[in-house]
């Protein structure tokens, strides 16, 4: 019966890590739909989510691991078979709990169904080779090279993280990018206290600790959150700590005008919605007509009543608004290279050429919603990325050509994280959140 089940969970892993190297689709979306419709067993899903990311995660260490037994390469043997070796490969190596004899004898059986005599064979050989001679190690790697295999990213985005923060940190970030995220809840505070709410998550099952950065995060370390009473009737959020700052750093009031460029899924939105006790007015705009039901969906769910959402280009506000905002929030399209943790395939499926158009959306976004603050309003920038071309050089130019706007001291951001001047990098390795990107610019009165 077991091996029945963990046959299903290693085919249904093969099946979703070929889709997201050919398509290019996002791991956490198949693993949700292929979750919530119950095409594993229960006590099969973090199998299955462990299988999957951690193959993603470490897919150059484990291209090294197989180079060697592989006499013409690991270009010459088809996509499906490479990705089931490094699937075994994988488990031989880092599931201790999966005996080596059940990893080999369930990637020959699927190497037979879905294969020919000769590539279950091959595979065979493969796996009982590297379990005879052991793994190749990386003394003989030197550099970047070393580290690229050791902590499995590109070598160019180290050398890009070691440009701008230094070889210690940017091994540290890939280091902790092998990690499991945790996973945070913000409270919403305009519906109950935080320990009201930290009541009903533990009477429901779940195992919780206080957040690292935000006061308004709690840490689920064990239990279903998101089938939980608590959950379905608005009482949390799911949501990185990093991005719960935004919201403290915005300070938006209730009965003020407020203004989200760029707003789905909503995250932030409905926290800022939360922040107003949902009094005021919120205007949250997004691109993509399909994501704007998901603000709305969330709002609904929080109870909040004070979001219109709508889809817009935020390059376009001002032919669309002609009325000015007490707060402004641009959380502005980014390379996202701050969430590898939770999307492990962006370090595979972005190349360096395909981020430098970013700087430029970015700026174009900013200086557009800037026109909206009002005379002693806030405005801020954020992004989910660890690059400097895509925050604080796009800051800097914004201020160089816009003299009415100046970084903003705050007090929250001063005595969490240090940052005197009213903006902060958060590298994952700091905190354990999301890398992050944020800075509060004030509008001078006239």
């Amino acid at each position: 019966m077991t091996n029945n089940f963990n046959k299903n969970v290693r085919e249904k892993a093969l099946e979703l890590l070929q889709r997201i190297e050919k398509e290019g689709a996002y791991s956490h979306l198949l693993l949700n739909h292929v979750l919530s419709h119950g095409q594993v067993s229960k006590k099969d899903e973090s199998l299955l989510t462990e299988l999957v990311y951690g193959t993603i995660k470490r897919k150059n260490t484990l291209d090294f691991y197989l180079t060697p037994f592989l006499k013409n390469g690991i270009d010459s043997i088809e996509p499906w078979v490479l990705q089931l070796l490094r699937l075994s490969v994988y488990q031989l190596v880092y599931l201790d709990r999966v005996p080596d004899r059940a990893v080999i004898h369930e990637a020959v059986n699927i190497a037979k169904k879905r294969g020919h005599k000769g590539i279950s064979g091959l595979v065979n050989g493969v796996l009982r080779s590297i379990q005879r001679k052991g793994l190749p190690r990386t003394n003989s790697l030197s550099g970047i090279e070393r580290l690229a295999i050791e902590t499995s990213h590109p070598e160019w985005l180290l050398e890009d993280w070691i440009a701008a923060y230094g070889e210690k940190e940017a091994k540290a970030m890939a280091l902790t990018n092998l990690d499991p995220p945790p996973l945070t809840v913000r409270v919403n505070l305009s519906k109950s206290t935080k320990e009201e709410i930290k009541n009903k998550l533990l009477e429901e099952g779940c195992q919780i600790e206080e957040g690292a950065l935000s006061p308004d995060a709690l840490i689920i370390t064990s239990g279903s959150v998101i089938t939980t009473e608590t959950y379905k009737n608005g009482y949390v959020t799911i949501q990185d700590e990093s991005s719960m700052l935004v919201a403290r750093l915005l300070q938006p009031e209730p009965g003020m005008r407020v203004l989200d460029a760029c707003a789905a899924p909503g995250g932030k939105t409905t926290h800022l919605a939360e922040c107003m006790e949902d009094k005021g007015s919120i205007n949250a705009f997004d691109l993509h007509k399909k994501k704007i039901k998901l603000i709305e969906e969330q709002a609904k769910r929080l109870g909040l009543s004070i979001i219109e959402a709508k889809a817009m280009d935020a390059r376009e506000l001002t032919a669309h608004l002609d009325e000015q905002f007490d707060r402004v929030l641009v959380d502005a399209p980014c390379s996202g290279l701050g969430v590898i943790r939770r999307k492990p395939e962006l370090k595979w499926q972005k190349q360096k050429e395909n981020l430098e158009r970013f700087p430029k959306i970015q700026a174009d976004i900013l200086a557009e919603a800037s026109k909206l603050v009002k005379p002693g309003g806030m405005l801020v920038y954020s992004t989910c990325t660890v690059r400097k071309e895509e925050n604080e050089d796009v800051v800097e130019a914004f201020l160089s050509q816009n003299n009415l706007f100046k970084r903003e001291r705050n007090e929250f951001l001063a005595n969490t994280l240090q940052a005197e001047h009213g903006q902060k990098t958060i590298l994952p390795q700091q905190f354990g959140t999301d890398g992050f990107f944020m800075a509060l610019l004030k509008k001078q009165d006239l």
